[in-house]
């Protein structure tokens, strides 16, 4: 991996890609925004993430079918979900395929840079 890590942040919420990607380029990440997950889709391959970081609750393609689609072609790709109704039965099913962390809304900034860290250390 060469310069800083990239992260792909997936929100249909303008406000938190906002916020998110403030906090993340501030602590020397690279970070492209995706409006819907179908972004991010039609993005790929493109240049290579080192971690994404989705919502559960948008139009069209949910953050979890995202993360299927993601799991199947990039296996190694850590993933970090985020959500405001974080109902058990959604946890379950993102943390059991693979999420590296599962975020409630509204979460704090030390909370996403921990997920983040141990998204990016493997």
């Amino acid at each position: 991996m060469t310069g800083a890590p990239r992260i792909a942040i997936v929100d249909d919420d303008t406000a938190i890609l906002a916020g998110v990607s403030s906090l993340l380029r501030s602590m020397g990440y690279a970070v492209a925004l995706f409006e819907s997950a179908e972004a991010l889709v039609a993005a790929l391959p493109g240049p290579g993430f080192d971690c994404v970081i989705t919502d559960i609750q948008m139009a069209g393609m949910n953050g979890l079918d995202l993360q299927a689609l993601l799991v199947r072609r990039y296996p190694a790709l850590p993933i970090i979900v985020m959500t405001a109704f974080p109902e058990p039965a959604l946890r379950a099913r993102a943390m059991e395929a693979g999420a590296i962390c599962f975020l409630s809304k509204p979460f704090d900034a030390e909370e996403l840079l921990r997920c983040v860290t141990r998204a990016l250390q493997g």
